[in-house]
């Protein structure tokens, strides 16, 4: 299966340990291209004003959207992030979004989170692995 796997950009060398298992499982994968290059990190940046920066001259949105295109999934690597567990962020939020109308299977690495659009990822019905990516089919 070809997947894109998805999440804050704070977690990249979570992303990169990801993409080794599941390569190691026979699967194809996507990655945001700031996990090998931090000048496309918007985790590097300092201020609000960098990260839009970076997001607009590297087109990171447009691009990762592509990678989604190219795949069958995505994985979502959800962990806690400014004090809210399982935190999905604006960015991942559209991630989901177009995969969802793409027709594309969503998985979750932990539960969706307490946050003001938990409705919207519902609906979207997600799996959720729990952690085993053995679940992914």
């Amino acid at each position: 299966m070809i997947i894109t796997i998805c999440g804050s950009m704070q977690f990249h060398e979570e992303m990169l340990k990801t993409k080794i298992e599941l390569e190691a499982l026979g699967h194809t994968i996507f990655v945001p291209s700031g996990v090998y290059d931090k000048r496309r990190n918007e985790f590097y940046a300092g201020t609000d004003e960098e990260r839009v920066t970076v997001k607009i001259e590297h087109d990171l949105i447009r691009e990762h959207f592509r990678y989604i295109e190219q795949s069958d999934a995505i994985f979502v690597l959800n962990y806690q992030k400014k004090g809210i567990p399982h935190y999905i962020g604006g960015n991942t939020f559209l991630e989901m979004g177009h995969a969802f109308g793409l027709g594309k299977k969503i998985y979750l690495l932990h539960p969706i989170p307490e946050m003001d659009y938990k409705t919207e990822m519902h609906a979207m019905q997600p799996v959720v692995l729990g952690g085993d990516l053995s679940k992914i089919v």
